[in-house]
């Protein structure tokens, strides 16, 4: 019997479990070593967005790398942020982490906030929490999603073990992003082409890569207000160039 919306329930789950083991293991070791671990989960995280995004970006044909996608790097994310900018995005995350903070009791905790801002986007942004979620709409097929969840689950106990608590309530937005999306998997996936993913995946981990540069660096990107631009991304593949 097929359960649909069965991959997002184990995401979240994955989510909640990882951030407990990684919160239980953060409380037996330093300061020092807890900050280390952050950057070390920055550096972790920068890389898997570079990864992603060259892998998009370059391919080979006739034998011979090929490059593109700077036309749609620049202009998604240029216009993305001037729209991200008018809205404040960021601050309407932060405004909720704030919210987040006071209810569970939080308000002694300096980096509930960061946590929950940071692994937000590191879980949420890529291609395979959209894929995965139509799969699951459309064909109750949880195994994208549940490939993710065992990603989530070790990115989000290495963040919990320097972060702390706030980064086991990304589970929250995962479980609307990914719920609404198999909710809606059958308005959503003629949209999602082939090429839409590609560019979706290209500046999504682009995004990915500038929040590890904010845990490594500290606080140097407003990434909520980038958002847009995945949407702009998608928005492209529709239009008769190719970017990539």
């Amino acid at each position: 019997m097929k359960i649909y919306g069965l991959g997002t329930i184990i995401n979240v789950a994955a989510i909640v479990i990882g951030g407990l083991l990684g919160m239980l293991f953060g409380r037996f070791i330093r300061d020092r070593h807890r900050d280390t671990l952050c950057k070390a989960c920055g550096l972790s995280v920068i890389f898997i967005g570079v990864a992603g995004a060259l892998k998009g970006m370059f391919s080979v044909v006739d034998g011979k790398i090929v490059y593109g996608g700077d036309f749609l790097i620049i202009g998604s994310l240029a216009l993305g942020a001037l729209i991200g900018e008018l809205i404040n995005i960021e601050g309407g995350f932060e405004k909720f982490g704030s919210w987040l903070k006071k209810k569970t009791h939080s308000t002694k905790d300096n980096n509930f906030i960061e946590g929950f801002v940071s692994a937000s986007f590191t879980v949420c942004i890529g291609a395979m929490a959209i894929v995965g979620s139509i799969n699951d709409g459309m064909y109750g097929d949880p195994t994208v999603l549940v490939t993710k969840s065992i990603l989530d689950f070790i990115i989000i106990m290495v963040m919990a073990a320097s972060l702390g608590k706030g980064t086991i309530f990304s589970a929250i937005p995962v479980a609307l992003l990914q719920g609404s999306v198999t909710a809606l998997s059958m308005l959503i996936q003629p949209i999602m082409t082939e090429t839409a993913l590609l560019y979706l995946s290209v500046v999504g981990n682009i995004l990915i890569f500038c929040v590890g540069i904010n845990l490594v660096f500290g606080k140097k990107i407003r990434v909520a207000n980038l958002l847009p631009s995945i949407i702009l991304a998608v928005v492209c593949a529709f239009i008769p160039i190719n970017f990539i």
